[in-house]
């Protein structure tokens, strides 16, 4: 059985090959399906954003001898009720709870039936609320921030690569990332919040760094080595992929594994939600960003450039000289 070492070399040098160009139809079908699917979920499980994003009053009871959530729930709606309640418990002796949004009378009242429904002092249980239109803005700003991303990543790619069918490729390569995230925090009922859209920027960030490795080696394969290799522009292309995919491989797992310890710690051990929003958008997109590279964005480039007049016409004289040569086209 071969080395994970000799495997990568054999890729490298093109004695292996991974048809991810020549299969790029069932590629993109699965991305569609996938993509597809995402963008539906919504409409089945309705995302959930965090009350900075809805606004809302939330209390944190701490120093409690128990975490049953069911004490919080009967205590707000017995102030409010038909509140809309979400009861999370943060280590082992602290409980948070986020409603509708209410006036000081009654986040008074509430904060002193949840002292007395969990046995502590009024002390230990602190409310605030976020007003609608705090949460408007933050909604606003994270949009912003995302099509300023990407608006500056179409330019940088198409400056430095010198063509924009690198650059749509790439775009498209993120934004399949980015639903396809979404989706998974939709189908398992994750809550988006102001850390996981941070999550979400830094996994963008972490594919195009994947992306840009991968279209440099592409570039390098189909500008330098022109017809001499004997090797079509899909080809090229190909073996772009086939070279670095053990780099991606490796690079992925790197990422993936102190970021699934995080999210570990962090949900399962400390109780931290920040830590474990930015954890979990990081470790969902990161494993979605290495797939999106190496079977969305560098297979639709060649499928983009493979059309144009004069790469026809290279493919076509390539594939003449193959043929008189008595090699397989």
């Amino acid at each position: 059985m071969r080395s994970m070492s000799q495997f990568g070399n054999d890729l490298y040098t093109g004695k292996t090959s991974i048809p991810f160009v020549g299969r790029r139809r069932l590629w993109f079908i699965i991305a569609a399906v996938l993509v597809i699917g995402a963008a539906l979920v919504p409409l089945f499980r309705p995302i959930q954003f965090s009350i900075e994003f809805t606004g809302g009053s939330q209390f944190t009871v701490s120093g409690v001898a128990t975490t049953d959530q069911a004490l919080a729930t009967d205590a707000v709606r017995t102030v409010v009720p038909g509140a809309t309640t979400k009861v999370v418990t943060v280590g082992d002796d602290t409980v948070r709870v986020q409603t509708d949004q209410m006036t000081d009378a009654e986040s008074r009242e509430v904060s002193n039936v949840l002292a007395d429904s969990y046995g502590v002092s009024a002390d230990e249980v602190s409310y605030s609320f976020i007003g609608p239109s705090w949460g408007a803005d933050v909604t606003r700003q994270s949009l912003w921030g995302l099509a300023i991303f990407l608006a500056l990543t179409f330019l940088i790619l198409a400056l430095y690569f010198r063509t924009v069918k690198m650059s749509i490729a790439a775009i498209i390569g993120l934004v399949d990332v980015l639903v396809i995230t979404i989706g998974i925090y939709a189908l398992f009922g994750f809550e988006i919040s102001p850390a996981a859209v941070i999550g979400f920027l830094t996994i963008l960030s972490y594919a195009l760094y994947d992306t840009t490795v991968v279209f440099d080696k592409i570039r390098e394969n189909t500008s330098e080595d022109g017809e001499v290799s004997g090797r079509t522009f899909g080809e090229s292309v190909n073996l772009g992929v086939n070279q670095t995919l053990v780099r991606s491989i490796n690079t992925t797992v790197v990422a993936v594994l102190p970021t699934g310890a995080i999210l570990f710690i962090g949900a399962l051990w400390l109780g931290a939600q920040t830590l474990t929003d930015i954890s979990l958008s990081i470790f969902v997109g990161t494993i979605v960003a290495a797939y999106s590279t190496i079977f969305v964005a560098a297979p639709l480039y060649s499928l983009l450039r493979e059309n144009e007049p004069g790469m026809k016409s290279r493919d076509a004289r390539v594939l003449a000289a193959r043929e008189l040569a008595g090699q397989p086209a």
